[in-house]
């Protein structure tokens, strides 16, 4: 229906436009095209010598960057995770205890096992503790730079405390 109407008022503005026409006299044409615009921006920058915008070599690393990257890659790394053995659980044959006893079997030893558990349990608490810190700034607060610093080293040191507690259970 709508685009029925469209289309009738379309052809009622096409059949009236001469009414219009004292908009399109005063218009200016163009000068140049998009096309050019483009080129010249890009030599003048070119010219100028500055590096292409965004881009990682004109950025001064920071913690909150760091945390903000991590923050995202640990989300999607996660949602992978969980999707994976989802997807394992309903497709492979067996239960969990067979594929427990497998692991069992290899005999890794307690080193490998601890680093795998901290592997795992780093990304968990990571996101976890920054989501913490996400809800802290949605009620308005810790926007401060000092504040944003510390809270990043709070929330950096928390997840390697609780991820060595959770390794050793």
């Amino acid at each position: 229906m709508a685009l029925l109407l469209r289309t009738f008022a379309r052809q009622g503005v096409c059949v009236s436009r001469s009414q219009y026409t004292v908009f399109y006299r005063h218009a200016a044409p163009m000068g140049t095209t998009a096309k050019e615009e483009m080129n010249k921006f890009w030599a003048k920058n070119a010219q100028l010598n500055r590096p292409m915008s965004p881009h990682i070599t004109i950025y001064k690393w920071s913690v909150p960057m760091m945390m903000s990257i991590t923050h995202r890659g640990t989300g999607v790394g996660l949602s992978g995770a969980i999707s994976a053995v989802a997807l394992a659980a309903l497709v492979l044959p067996g239960s969990y205890p067979y594929y427990l006893d497998m692991i069992h079997s290899l005999y890794l030893g307690p080193c490998l096992i601890a680093l795998a558990k901290f592997g795992i349990a780093f990304p968990v608490s990571f996101h976890t503790l920054n989501g913490v810190r996400h809800l802290y700034w949605d009620i308005g607060k810790g926007f401060k730079i000092p504040q944003v610093y510390k809270t990043g080293y709070t929330v950096i040191g928390l997840s390697i405390l609780t991820s060595a507690a959770l390794m050793f259970i």
